[in-house]
């Protein structure tokens, strides 16, 4: 390429103070933008500081039994199929529901007013008897509902009014950055094309006074034919489509018997989002086996009829549906639900161990069922999977004493971080594969 002589690059003496004021121009650009967009994140960071705190989940047995054995019939606040539980023990006295909990139809059978009232109040809807309950479950579960407090709507005052107008303008101030982004970047393409210009037109006065080497670097133009046909573009061109299918194939057959996000059509249309969801119904109702045995079972009917025998029509659906589920009752035959989740013969998985023992939640792997309309696989389910997060996970030691030792064998080894899962045999082959 021909290089520009001496002299011409001493007729280019006002250059610096044109590339100058543009530099000086642009920066100001950059620094107009990095300050709206440092106070944009500022105004986020008041707005979730100035959101009242949530409260934290109340732990322990209370809250366990009720989660497990209450929850799907009643709520702390606000009637479900049976009555709200706040406020329970200011209504009856310790020993009353101690009665009425383990046996409510001995209670009702004795003749107690409030016993009768509350069953002809209900439809005549027995409650479950809990006769393995001693009196301390009970009232630790009593504890635990009146513990928790009532959620209260936001009312908008005069005192916080900003804050919440902060709070909800937090995408309107995203936008607003995002535009004087595009405009800076825009600008910046402006200001370039500008300075090219001029570069170009003082280069064009000065032409007479250019050597030929000169005057052909100036009015040489771009031969985009050439440049496509050239052995550097199509040696790129190759080796980019050569990697993109490469990796296409890769990731195609890791995805071989995956079936995650499979979401089949059931005989009856079950919306966990309404179940699960709205009407806060704990897995360990349904699926009865997800807290104490291997696999995590589908429901009986009889297990539905618990509270279809009451409820006949649901809020999207209907009829139509509940009825096809009363009729399989009558008629004795098993409904035909399509298993979602299926891991192969060859891996084994045990539910309570997971569920109990290291004490995941049931979203870990399947996700937010309770905002699904129609259940789908969550997660792939592959072994990466699983051995990743037992890479990752912490093992749950609190009040085990089976972990003591482990716990102190990993002290003394001076690993850093808490004990993983990895870190006590949790990827040894035989643990999944026996």
């Amino acid at each position: 390429m021909a290089k520009i002589s001496k002299k011409t690059v001493l007729n280019m003496y006002r250059l610096p103070i044109l590339m100058s004021r543009i530099s000086r121009s642009i920066l100001t650009l950059v620094a107009f933008s990095f300050i709206s967009l440092s106070s944009s994140f500022a105004a986020d960071t008041t707005s979730s500081a100035a959101a009242p705190a949530t409260t934290p989940a109340l732990d322990g047995k209370g809250e366990q039994l009720f989660k497990e054995n209450c929850k799907a019939c009643h709520k702390v606040h606000g009637e479900s199929v049976g009555p709200g539980l706040s406020g329970v023990s200011k209504r009856h006295d310790a020993k009353w529901l101690h009665a009425w909990v383990k046996n409510s139809t001995v209670v009702i059978a004795s003749g107690d007013k409030a016993a009768v009232a509350l069953y002809e109040k209900y439809n005549k809807a027995a409650m479950t008897s809990f006769p393995t309950f001693s009196n301390e479950d009970i009232d630790a579960i009593i504890a635990y509902v009146e513990s928790v407090p009532e959620e209260k709507p936001i009312v908008s005052t005069p005192g916080n009014e900003g804050t919440t107008q902060v709070a909800q303008s937090g995408g309107e101030y995203d936008t607003i950055v995002l535009t004087l982004i595009v405009i800076v970047l825009l600008l910046v393409m402006v200001a370039m094309f500008v300075f090219l210009t001029v570069i170009k037109r003082y280069l064009k006065d000065k032409e007479t006074s250019l050597d030929g080497e000169d005057k052909e670097l100036l009015n040489q133009k771009f031969d985009i034919k050439a440049f496509v046909s050239s052995k550097g573009f199509i040696s790129i061109v190759a080796l980019i489509f050569i990697c993109v299918t490469v990796r296409a194939c890769w990731v195609s057959m890791q995805e071989v018997a995956v079936e995650q996000n499979y979401a089949p059509i059931q005989p009856i249309a079950f919306s966990h989002k309404l179940h699960a969801g709205d009407n806060q119904i704990n897995c360990n109702y349904c699926h009865t086996g997800a807290y104490k045995s291997k696999q995590s079972n589908i429901p009986s009917l009889n297990i539905c009829m618990n509270c279809h025998t009451y409820i006949k029509e649901g809020p999207k659906y209907g009829k139509l549906e509940i009825a096809k589920l009363v009729d399989a009752y009558e008629k004795g035959t098993p409904i035909r639900w399509v298993r979602v989740h299926n891991l192969p013969d060859l891996a084994y998985f045990n539910h309570s161990q997971h569920t109990q023992v290291a004490g995941l939640e049931c979203q870990k792997c399947h996700g937010p069922v309770e905002e699904m309309e129609v259940v789908k696989q969550f997660s792939n389910l592959t072994m990466g999977w699983c051995i990743n997060c037992h890479r990752e996970t912490a093992v749950n030691s609190k009040d085990n004493a089976y972990y003591d030792r482990l716990l102190k064998v990993h002290e003394e080894s001076k690993k850093k971080g808490a004990m993983t899962v990895e870190q006590i045999g949790g990827l040894d082959c035989s643990k999944c594969h026996y």
